[in-house]
């Protein structure tokens, strides 16, 4: 009997005010004076990961890191891989090349500073890695990233790349090879239809998620999921954002949990480099 591949579970660490959906309603100068509420969020993603003997990926903001390094030393303290989201939440596009080396170090940084081994993964805002954006893969081969989960092979208004392999790949640059991770989606009708976290995960039913994890399964794919803390706090403050806003980023909150508890105790989760590791891409 073929054993059942493994699958990665990760988290892009913020605080609910760092969200793009939410951007143009908490100022950046601001951020040190909102209440921060991921104790909330990340208390309950370590405790549901022990209950079920899981690890997962975390992608901590630079900002994050050095708010908050006790977040950072509990995550490596179980057993888990900490990874780079950036240091401010900020969109490749907007960053540009140069900022964005100065934008890696300094999150490299930060990671170290918090107790975390220097980070081999990279995953950029709101998968603002798209064609236009292509150069980011020369900067992270260029500092020893051993891979990315940045491209979201979808259609999507702000980001994606539709024809993307779906599936773990390696990409060759000028400056080297990097293997890519994509956030799990579903082939259907000849499109990929996501399903691999955030916004999806609240809002598509449990059922059909796990139906289309087992669907990857079947094809011998490892799937790859993401999610927020900010996800996991349903008391969270509401901000007088517009409906569509509203609705994406508050719908089924309280659901989260559940859901995740469930896919926990079905599927076998471990960090992304443990499941790169079982496809051959490197070691463990």
């Amino acid at each position: 009997m073929t054993e059942r591949p493994l699958h990665a579970f990760s988290f892009d660490v913020e605080e609910y005010f760092q969200v793009a959906n939410l951007r143009h309603h908490f100022a950046r100068d601001d951020w040190e004076h909102v209440e921060s509420r991921l104790h909330v969020g990340m208390d309950r993603i370590l405790a549901a990961l022990d209950r079920h003997d899981a690890k997962a990926t975390f992608f901590f903001l630079g900002w994050i890191a050095e708010q908050h390094p006790e977040f950072v030393k509990r995550c490596v303290s179980a057993g888990h891989e900490v990874a780079s989201h950036g240091y401010e939440h900020e969109f490749l596009w907007d960053l540009g090349p140069e900022r964005f080396v100065g934008d890696l170090e300094r999150t490299e940084r930060a990671l170290v500073a918090a107790g975390a081994p220097k980070p081999i993964g990279f995953r950029a805002s709101t998968f603002t890695l798209t064609r236009k954006t292509w150069w980011a893969l020369d900067t992270l081969v260029a500092r020893g990233y051993r891979y990315d989960s940045s491209i979201h092979p979808v259609r999507h208004p702000t980001y994606g790349i539709p024809d993307f392999e779906p599936d773990i790949s390696t990409i060759r640059t000028e400056r080297g090879s990097i293997v890519e991770f994509p956030v799990a989606t579903f082939p259907f009708a000849g499109r990929n239809l996501p399903m691999g976290g955030g916004g999806y995960f609240r809002l598509l039913p449990g059922a059909v998620t796990r139906a289309a994890l087992r669907g990857l399964e079947r094809r011998g794919r490892s799937g790859l999921f993401y999610l927020h803390p900010w996800e996991f706090d349903p008391e969270q403050p509401r901000c007088p954002a517009g409906a569509t806003q509203r609705f994406r980023h508050y719908v089924n909150l309280d659901r989260t949990l559940p859901r995740l508890e469930r896919m926990l105790a079905e599927f076998r989760f471990r960090t992304i480099r443990e499941v790169l590791a079982s496809h051959g891409h490197g070691p463990a």
